[in-house]
Parts: structure tokens; C-alpha cells; sequence
């Protein structure tokens, strides 16, 4: 096979998708008036979008519980999108849970993403509240017994780092899924392999739940590696070298971000994945120019 025929046998790396994807954002809730421009201006870029969902993060130790519920309530407000926020079982007792979980139901909102949740303090072992959920799949049957929302968990495709092992971590999905989860989203990660031979795990396990893949786009580098290591994500050499020398050129990093997520993204739309949640950082740009190349279009309004 010459050069030519070797071209045309490779199809471009976007050349495959059809409009036939879904996708949905995560956001976390603003500490500051500027930062909550920046939070509803790309909620606002990306609504055309038609997004399944979008989802607010909780801080650490419930740290940003009213924020997230304020939030929250906006987006279902004053969008057409539907809304999801995320419950923990840190700091509070069930009743506490419980009473947060039926605000939200109060407002509209009826979708929960159930997590146990991070320590206040980074670094430190989860130590469940005497009164409280003593875990993800306690906190699931408690908020079906509140009322009846769509609940989404957190998957781990390459192991939570508090569980033992890989076995444990799919009995500890599966005591979710028997609670009452709808479906999960993975820790982000860099390698398509990572996510199929998870996904191959959990029907091994007898798992059937939708497993939606998390996309970080990444634009700062040092940060993502500290994130990895608490979670336990293994970033690849490749990456690290794709940003050496781009510390002073914002742009130049989005642009190597964009082409790492998209490439990512094309691998898993190869492999039949049709539905992508990224972890937005509350910055519009990254998410939705992958999701043009992945060929998400606005919607009329």
C-alpha cells in the first residue's frame, strides 16, 4: 500500500460522528461575584447545547452547601436545562441529608448525584458523622426513601483509592446500583483502554448500569497531576510533555487541551460510547468546541 492508498484508508479523526451524541456538564458552585459571571456565562454558552444534564459540585466537608443549592435552584430557574446537584454524606446527620434532599425536590430539581464525599481536610481518612450516611450506597436508598429522583453515582475506572482492590470497588458500585442508582460517571481519566476494560469489569460483575465516561479537559497540567494523585488517576508520560514549555501561553494550552479531550472522546466514540460528561471548571470554551468537533450543534431556540 502506497502513501496515497494508506491516506485514504484513514478515515479523519472526526469523520465518524453522526450528531448522534449526548452530553452532559459539571460545574462547581462560585465563590465570588466574578466567579459567578464566569459560572453563568458558560452555563449560558453551553445551554444551546441540549445538554442531558448538568451537575454542581459540593465542596469538601460540605463546604458549599448553600452555594450549590443556590445554584442549583438558579440554573432551574432561569434554564431549560435539566439540573442536578450533588449530595454527600460528610458532615451531616440523615435528618440534615434528608431535609436537603427535599428542598431540592421543593424547587424542581429532581435528579441527585449521590457521593460519600472528600474529608474537610485533604489527605485525612473518612470518618462517617455518628448520625449520618455511612456511605454512597446508604445515602442512595436514604434520598429513594425522600422521594423518587434520578440519582447519579461516581465509578472509578481505575479503583477508588480507599478501596482495597478493584473486586471491592465493583461490589461497593453494585451495593449502589442495588440501592437504587440510575447510572454512574467515572473519574476522569487518559486512556480509552481504562474506560472499556472498566466497562468490561462491571458486566463481568453482573453490573447493568449506564456508565457515563468523565472528561477533564486539561489546561493546567500541574494542577491535574495533583488531582490525579488524590484520586488515584494515572496521568501518562505523553501528556506531561505535550504541556513542557507552555507555562506562560494560556492559549497554547487550550489548544492542547482541546486536541487531547477531542482525541480521547473520538477513541471512546469508536468504541460505541454516545454520551460524554465533562468536567468543566466552570469555562464553557474547552467543553463546547469539543463538543462541535464531536458534532453537538446548537439547537434553535
Amino acid at each position: 500500500m502506497n502513501r496515497l492508498e494508506r491516506l485514504a484508508a484513514h478515515e479523519p479523526l472526526f469523520a465518524e460522528t453522526r450528531g448522534d451524541i449526548q452530553v452532559s456538564f459539571e460545574f462547581f458552585p462560585p465563590k465570588t461575584e466574578k466567579m459567578e459571571e464566569t459560572l453563568w456565562e458558560s452555563v449560558k454558552t453551553l445551554e444551546p447545547l441540549a445538554p442531558r444534564f448538568v451537575s454542581v459540585t459540593y465542596g469538601a466537608g460540605g463546604s458549599t452547601r448553600e452555594r450549590t443549592h443556590a445554584t442549583v435552584a438558579r440554573i432551574v430557574r432561569e434554564t431549560s436545562i435539566p439540573a442536578a446537584a450533588h449530595l454527600t454524606c460528610v458532615n451531616a446527620t440523615r435528618e440534615e441529608v434528608d431535609s436537603i434532599a427535599r428542598s431540592y425536590w421543593e424547587v424542581g430539581v429532581r435528579h441527585i448525584v449521590a457521593i460519600r464525599g472528600d474529608p474537610p481536610e485533604q489527605g485525612a481518612k473518612f470518618v462517617p458523622h455518628p448520625g449520618g450516611y455511612a456511605n454512597a450506597s446508604e445515602l442512595v436508598a436514604g434520598l429513594k426513601q425522600v422521594a423518587p429522583f434520578e440519582i447519579s453515582v461516581a465509578a472509578f475506572p481505575e479503583c477508588h483509592p480507599d478501596s482495597p482492590s478493584i473486586d471491592a470497588d465493583l461490589d461497593n458500585l453494585k451495593r449502589k446500583v442495588d440501592a437504587g442508582a440510575n447510572r454512574a460517571t467515572t473519574q476522569f481519566f487518559f486512556d480509552p483502554q481504562c474506560f472499556f476494560r472498566y466497562l468490561d469489569k462491571v458486566a463481568a460483575a453482573g453490573i447493568d448500569i449506564e456508565i457515563l465516561p468523565g472528561i477533564m479537559p486539561v489546561t493546567n497540567f500541574a494542577a491535574i497531576n495533583r488531582m490525579a494523585a488524590i484520586n488515584g488517576t494515572s496521568v501518562p508520560d505523553w501528556v506531561g510533555r505535550l504541556f513542557e514549555g507552555l507555562d506562560d501561553l494560556p492559549a497554547a494550552r487550550q489548544l492542547v487541551a482541546a486536541t487531547i479531550a477531542a482525541e480521547l472522546c473520538a477513541q471512546l466514540y469508536a468504541g460505541g460510547v454516545r454520551h460524554f460528561h465533562f468536567y468543566t471548571l466552570n469555562r464553557a470554551e474547552l467543553s463546547y468546541a469539543i463538543c462541535h468537533l464531536l458534532g453537538v450543534r446548537a439547537k434553535a431556540a
